[in-house]
């Protein structure tokens, strides 16, 4: 039965996106129980929303291994195209945490005090060579997905989930590490991101990588831009948003506060709908199967309907608060800047999963290009939102988490506008047409 298809092939992915979340949620406990945590979890989120914003375009390296690499040509072409946009990547942010630029875009657009702002220009050093694990990390979990390895690249994850996780309790009570608290969430970033990729290499070599004798699709490298381009655009803005927040809630009052906030608040709310942008992987995946959008979208709005069930679980209730004090180890003060921010982030799923199901749509389509008006629109949405939030008395994380949410629901207008409502617009107009004239 198809459904049973979707969920095997589906599983292995919300496991994979899931653990990712944990691991995070271990990483912010660990760095809330350093010595200066509320300048660690500063520092490190402002660091590390700069690196997703830079890295946010390889994200969807994964959709090139996954719809254009049938052959070993286009799979070698490929591969250069990564190398050489992560080396790029790269490059930016060793600009950024070597140069006076850093200094301007860290300490002086963030309004942060001079001692964050080193942490986090430190922390931007050692994160360089992230950008190129990342993506080829993302690369080569496409070709596993597209031969339907899911259950690899979720144990790829699980397993880096559970080293990460032991090497927070291994290094939260060293000496060096209680000198220099950035270094537990570098290290623990490097031993999630190499075995990761060190798994998913294996599974690649036997799973994946016998082209046999297909003569492949001629991929160009133009192709793969022209393919590319529109995603990567729409992955950029989307990691803007953050550090657009960032900015605008670290300038006011308590922003070094507010940022530690953001910074647990993102993570925790991400867990339970993260996983639905996996959807996106479905359509190209069974575009072969008879009726698939029509079971897709159906699978689709049940997997929304379960993510916003349990969020309104974990954050409608006393788990809340047990979550944040006690499992977190957040200080009361910031937990209670993090709960209505939380309740805002229990609608997330429904936008996601509308968005995720014409992602898939436009994919396999290959009209990518219909999605790039989507990515501005999200950051206009969310800039509007910022600027006018403070005129109500909405403030702090819970301006940062309203104006993300802005975003994402004209995101996901955007994304439905663009890949079937003009479409369904001009057929209705056509047939309002050509029945006036039939009269």
């Amino acid at each position: 039965m198809i459904y049973t298809q979707l969920t095997r092939f589906l599983l292995p992915l919300v496991l994979t996106a899931i653990a990712l979340e944990f691991s995070g949620q271990f990483l912010n406990g660990g760095m809330a129980r350093m010595p200066q945590a509320t300048e660690t979890l500063a520092s490190y989120g402002l660091a590390w929303g700069i690196v997703l914003f830079l890295t946010a375009t390889m994200v969807q390296v994964g959709q090139i291994s996954l719809v254009l690499v049938d052959s070993q040509s286009a799979y070698k072409k490929a591969q250069r195209f990564v190398l050489i946009s992560s080396l790029l990547l790269a490059t930016i942010l060793a600009i950024l945490a070597l140069s006076p630029v850093g200094v301007w875009v860290v300490e002086k657009l963030h309004s942060v005090s001079p001692t964050i702002g080193t942490v986090a220009r430190e922390a931007l050093f050692w994160l360089i060579p992230i950008p190129v694990l990342f993506g080829f990390s993302r690369f080569y979990s496409g070709l596993l997905i597209r031969v339907h390895r899911t259950e690899v690249v979720s144990f790829a994850t699980l397993v880096s989930l559970g080293l990460s996780i032991l090497s927070v309790f291994v290094l939260l009570p060293t000496g060096f590490v209680r000198d220099k608290p950035i270094l537990l969430p570098i290290l623990v970033t490097y031993v999630n991101s190499l075995v990761e990729l060190g798994i998913e290499l294996w599974g690649y070599r036997h799973f994946a990588g016998k082209w046999g004798d297909e003569a492949g699709n001629g991929l160009s490298y133009i192709y793969i831009l022209r393919f590319y381009w529109p995603l990567a655009l729409i992955m950029a803005i989307q990691g803007f948003s953050r550090p657009l927040i960032n900015l605008f809630v670290s300038r006011e009052a308590d922003g070094a506060e507010a940022l530690a906030v953001l910074t647990i608040v993102y993570a925790l709310g991400h867990i339970p709908y993260g996983w639905l942008n996996e959807i996106r992987n479905l359509a190209p995946a069974f575009k072969n199967a008879q009726n698939s959008l029509v079971h897709i979208r159906r699978f689709a709005a049940a997997c929304g309907l379960v993510s916003f069930s349990l969020m309104v679980v974990l954050f409608w209730t006393p788990l809340r608060d047990y979550i944040l004090e006690v499992l977190l180890g957040l200080d009361p003060a910031l937990a209670t800047q993090a709960q209505i921010p939380l309740l805002i982030f229990t609608f997330f799923p429904l936008a996601v999963t509308t968005r995720a199901y014409f992602h898939g749509i436009a994919l396999i389509e290959h009209r990518t290009k219909a999605l790039a008006p989507s990515a501005p629109s999200r950051i206009a949405a969310i800039l509007a939102a910022l600027i006018i939030l403070p005129l109500f008395g909405i403030h702090g994380v819970t301006r940062g988490v309203a104006a993300l949410y802005s975003g994402f629901v004209f995101e996901t207008l955007v994304v439905w506008w663009g890949i079937r409502g003009r479409r369904y617009l001009r057929q209705r107009q056509t047939r309002q047409a050509y029945e006036h004239g039939s009269y």
